[in-house]
């Protein structure tokens, strides 16, 4: 066979199985240091950036939200209002949180009261409550938040 013409010859110059070279003690000794390093400085940007509590978190967006025009006003209070929802019980629909909230607080403020606005409200053709009336209800219940 043509293809095989000269095999043997250069077969013989191959050598035979062997392990690859071991890397010198102190590589692993510097790989394990800049591990460890690269660890110790991700705790430390974890524990300087951790999250600001519900609360205060509440409460901050709540006095961004002052600043806006009504109607942007009582969509970030309901955006607000969401998230907070999430935070409380995560897995209920969005049709339920009014009632949610409600037994959270231990109020009707957002079925019965002016945050009915903020729970189905925004999609009534009828003109929408007044943003400081929310807002005068939903503060202190805020400020309840323990999470």
């Amino acid at each position: 066979m043509p293809c095989c013409d000269g095999a043997p010859a250069a077969l013989a110059g191959l050598r035979g199985l062997h392990p690859p070279p071991a890397d010198p003690p102190h590589l692993d000794a510097l790989a394990g240091a800049g591990l460890s390093l690269a660890l110790a400085a991700l705790v430390i940007l974890a524990r300087r950036h951790r999250r600001r509590p519900l609360r205060a978190a509440a409460l901050a967006a709540l006095d961004a939200a002052r600043v806006l025009p009504a109607g942007e006003r009582l969509l970030a209070q309901a955006r607000l209002l969401d998230r907070i929802a999430g935070a409380v019980a995560p897995a209920t629909p969005a049709a339920e949180r009014a009632r949610v909230l409600d037994r959270h607080f231990a109020t009707d403020f957002f079925s019965a009261g002016p945050g009915a606005a903020l729970a189905g409200g925004l999609y009534a053709r009828a003109p929408a409550c007044d943003p400081e009336a929310v807002e005068a209800g939903l503060r202190p219940l805020l400020a309840r938040l323990r999470a």
